[in-house]
């Protein structure tokens, strides 16, 4: 905890850029008057109260961090302990300019740390910070969004963030989405259809019906989800921070040792034994040893990686999820809702007049089912005809009744004894069927609606190296081959997998793992969230998606686009790429001048680029992430 609340401290007050430009100057200053060989300046202590100017600004907020770290966590053997012997060393023999840029140029990097943060935050805070203070009732009052019932009705102005997830009560209107999806183009919503806090009315007064409280809204869950995404640390994040722990306390060891060791030899042979010349090397070892660069470019190229993604309308739930998709062999995908919009529409009527659909669309309008809104809606804007409501009676799970008129599944038709056509049993589309005093006059033949691009995806996951793609779903094994016939590229990298319950969809995937494959299933229904939970990622679809498998799944796609996928996989491995950079180029730097230090071969300006140079080229390699 204690750590935390200074980490926390760290962040707010980040980096003082006035006291490093000080710093700097004074540095300059002094390495300038050097170079004259003005004969005043070449007095000890004149020398000395100029660079102790300059390191003053820049040293002493690590030499505070060091104390910090012992006196909150009990950490002797922090990179900033190491930093602080390392320079005083270096002003023990003289070393001035070396010691202060030890601390200028590791100020530098965590001041581009900052401001890489600070940039990464923004990149998602942007897109879901803008919550309304207040919440408009019906009748005109004011109130604090978390003041407000499930239930009341509030009203949203043109140009205004929507404060609380409600319904559509009247007309169908058009929202900005980006707070919520990064979509520029405004989105029409339905009547009664689910309007989300953060959305934005353009064009007319909306009045919704509230049906979330102010903390359960979808904002305010996707803002939770950001705040713990940080905390999740990857495999790697976690690695470097066992590994400098265990690196620093072995390190000063070392360096004692290179002090220590010749001293012993010279005891027992003729060894002629400088102790200045050994403890400069030893504190060219010292410094070439802090770990700085692998600390901050590190988790700094995670967090970049979350931010870049967010802007794609992508959340990442932790760096652990960007490793993850890195490792990925196969992508599943539900249907419904994922593929699909879900949202039914008409094909084509057979053997059905005008006034047949008018009086079907009639009946079916009393129903809130995704199809009979489907029917209803193909006839809009023409009148229904005028019926008596009192005499439709539902059948659930068959269809509709209304006088001597009979609407709804092929069972139906079987149940009410009407005889059809067996042929239209093997129609992979779904289709009402309509009969009046028990002899069948025709269908009505529905889809759902495939989502924009998605029969790209393929092409896209194979870019990504995902070697094979599947869809589940439970609906008939025929209607999967369909949609899979439309897919580019999808000739033996797809296979679909039809009448499939959840139970069913749970036992596949146990099957793929069992095989070693590292899958990743995408969906966004309540019964996909255990398939969500037993994946190696689980994507849910984060718009319309069901609470429960946004919760469970790793990774949220907000605009609900399943190509995003490919997209979410090209960010995790951007990010991997660009971190697996930093650590090879400090380590592979820190070892060659290492050698060289203990060697004599290299000075202390050798190693301050090894520590804080190095550091500092990493931090500025993990911004690339942000670019794109």
């Amino acid at each position: 905890m204690a750590h935390e609340t200074h980490q926390h401290e760290e962040e707010e007050e980040g980096m003082n850029w006035g006291l490093i430009i000080a710093s700097a100057i004074f540095l300059v200053i002094g390495l300038a008057l050097d170079k004259l060989n003005m004969g005043w300046f070449v007095h000890p202590r004149i020398i000395f109260c100029i660079y102790v100017v300059a390191f003053v600004p820049v040293g002493l907020p690590v030499m505070r961090e060091a104390w910090e770290s012992i006196r909150r966590e009990h950490d002797f053997f922090s990179e900033f302990m190491l930093m602080s012997v390392a320079s005083i060393g270096a002003f023990f023999l003289g070393e001035y300019p070396e010691a202060v840029a030890v601390m200028l140029l590791y100020c530098i990097g965590e001041g581009l740390q900052d401001k890489a943060v600070d940039r990464a935050r923004d990149n998602i805070k942007s897109l879901l910070s803008f919550r309304p203070d207040f919440a408009r009732l019906a009748d005109g009052r004011k109130e604090k969004p978390e003041s407000v019932e499930i239930g009341a009705v509030i009203e949203v102005q043109p140009g205004e963030r929507v404060p609380l997830d409600g319904r559509l009560l009247e007309a169908p209107a058009t929202f900005n989405t980006a707070a919520l999806t990064g979509e520029s183009v405004p989105r029409l919503i339905e009547t009664n259809q689910e309007v989300m806090a953060g959305m934005i009315a353009t064009d007319s007064v909306v009045r919704l019906n509230v049906v979330r409280k102010a903390g359960e809204s979808a904002i305010s869950r996707i803002l939770k989800m950001v705040e713990e995404a940080a905390e999740r640390k990857s495999a790697t994040e976690t690695f470097i921070h066992r590994f400098a722990h265990v690196y620093t306390p072995t390190v000063i060891a070392l360096a004692a040792l290179t002090v220590v060791l010749p001293w012993i030899v010279s005891l027992f042979t003729s060894f002629d034994y400088q102790f200045t010349t050994w403890m400069q090397r030893a504190l060219v070892f010292l410094v070439i040893s802090c770990p700085c660069a692998l600390v901050i470019s590190v988790p700094l190229g995670y967090f970049a990686g979350i931010g870049a993604a967010s802007r794609q309308g992508i959340l990442f739930k932790g760096s652990n999820s960007l490793d993850a998709v890195t490792k990925l062999d196969m992508a599943v995908f539900d249907k419904t809702g994922t593929l699909t919009t879900g949202v039914f529409r008409v094909e084509k009527t057979i053997g059905l007049s005008e006034g047949d659909l008018s009086l079907v669309a009639a009946v079916e309008a009393v129903s809130s089912h995704p199809i009979a809104r489907a029917i209803v809606s193909s006839l809009q804007p023409q009148p229904l005809e005028t019926i008596d409501k009192l005499a439709i009676e539902n059948v659930p799970g068959y269809g509709m009744k209304y006088k001597s008129w009979v609407m709804g599944t092929l069972k139906f038709m079987e149940k009410e004894g009407v005889s059809y056509d067996k042929a239209l049993k093997h129609t992979t589309e779904t289709i009402v069927a309509v009969a009046e005093n028990h002899v069948f006059k025709g269908y009505i033949l529905l889809s759902d609606t495939p989502k924009e691009g998605v029969f790209a995806l393929p092409k896209r996951l194979k870019a990504q190296g995902i070697k094979a793609m599947q869809v589940l779903s439970g609906d008939k094994q025929a209607l999967i081959d369909k949609l899979i016939a439309h897919f580019e590229d999808g000739k033996g990298f797809v296979k679909g997998y039809g009448d499939l319950l959840p139970e069913g969809k749970v036992a596949h995937l146990e099957a793929l793992k069992q095989e070693g494959k590292s899958v990743a299933f995408v969906g966004d229904g309540i019964n996909d969230a255990p398939v969500l939970a037993l994946s190696d990622v689980g994507v849910a679809m984060g718009k319309m998606g069901a609470d429960m498998a946004i919760e469970t799944a790793d990774v949220v796609i907000q605009t609900d686009d399943p190509t995003k996928v490919a997209t979410a996989i090209a960010i995790g491995k951007r990010t991997h790429r660009i971190v697996l950079q930093n650590i090879i180029f400090a380590i592979g730097v820190k070892v060659a001048v290492m050698l060289l230090g203990i060697l004599g071969m290299a000075n202390l300006w050798e190693a301050v680029f090894a520590d804080s140079g190095v550091a500092l080229l990493a931090v500025m390699n993990s911004m690339r992430v942000m670019k794109k």
